[in-house]
């Protein structure tokens, strides 16, 4: 069946010597894979083009029951967000994001918030000049609300713990040692507060940007085991130090 469909790119992998397969998580299918020639034809390389990490594309294709790499039929950007490949500080958010993304969404579900929040983000990023630095744990943080992991912060209180494994906050330690201590658990509280809108008022030192990604992608861990080490993390601590 031939659909028309709308998407942000995850990631592009070599599939065999011909071709590659990108992943994109669309508005009505969710995760979908694609198949991408390799070729060196001018078409092939324009489709190449179109398909970048978090390119907002649209896409005609061939989607066929029980089938888990599909055929474009034509692809083509719908906003064009330069910025995310020729701006450096962008472009390494870019791609910490995609490959937080890639090991995160897995399923291949249809869900409308989540593909709403994801083509903001990516717009936004795009055309903010103010607060880039604060982008991805704003991103990390709201992005825990769409996949189901939001701390409950109506469990806070002042000199609570924050209790990474149950996404709560407790007035003692618990037993087991994933936890954040009344400090870094007053940090949490504060950066619950954070949007887009006001991402550009926080101001964290080297350390404290340090701590809140670990601790968050810790955080992430623990409630989704396909995340593993992100390697573009390194990057980032380099450009915000």
């Amino acid at each position: 069946m031939d659909e028309c469909l709308r998407g942000v790119v995850l990631r592009t992998y070599k599939y065999n010597d011909k071709n590659s397969v990108v992943r994109v998580y669309t508005d009505s299918r969710g995760l979908l894979s694609f198949l991408l020639p390799e070729s060196a034809s001018r078409s092939a390389r324009m489709r190449r083009a179109v398909f970048q990490p978090l390119s907002l594309v649209e896409i005609d294709a061939s989607i066929l029951p029980r089938r888990d790499i599909h055929r474009i039929r034509h692809a083509s950007i719908v906003v064009a967000t330069p910025s995310l490949h020729t701006n450096p500080t962008k472009c390494a958010i870019a791609l910490f994001i995609t490959e937080l993304l890639s090991h995160i969404i897995i399923e291949q579900e249809q869900d409308a918030p989540l593909y709403a929040f994801l083509a903001r983000s990516v717009m936004l990023l795009d055309n903010i000049d103010s607060g880039v630095a604060n982008f991805h744990i704003c991103f990390l943080y709201n992005l825990g609300s769409f996949i189901g992991i939001e701390p409950d912060m109506d469990t806070y209180v002042e000199g609570s713990y924050f209790d990474l494994q149950n996404g709560v906050f407790l007035r003692m330690r618990p037993l087991h040692n994933d936890f954040l201590e009344q400090e870094e658990s007053a940090v949490l509280a504060r950066l619950s507060r954070i949007n887009y809108s006001n991402m550009h008022l926080y101001r964290f030192n080297r350390e404290q940007r340090r701590l809140l990604l670990a601790e968050m992608l810790r955080y992430y861990k623990l409630h989704n085991s396909s995340l593993g080490d992100v390697k573009s993390l390194d990057t980032l601590h380099e450009l915000f130090s």
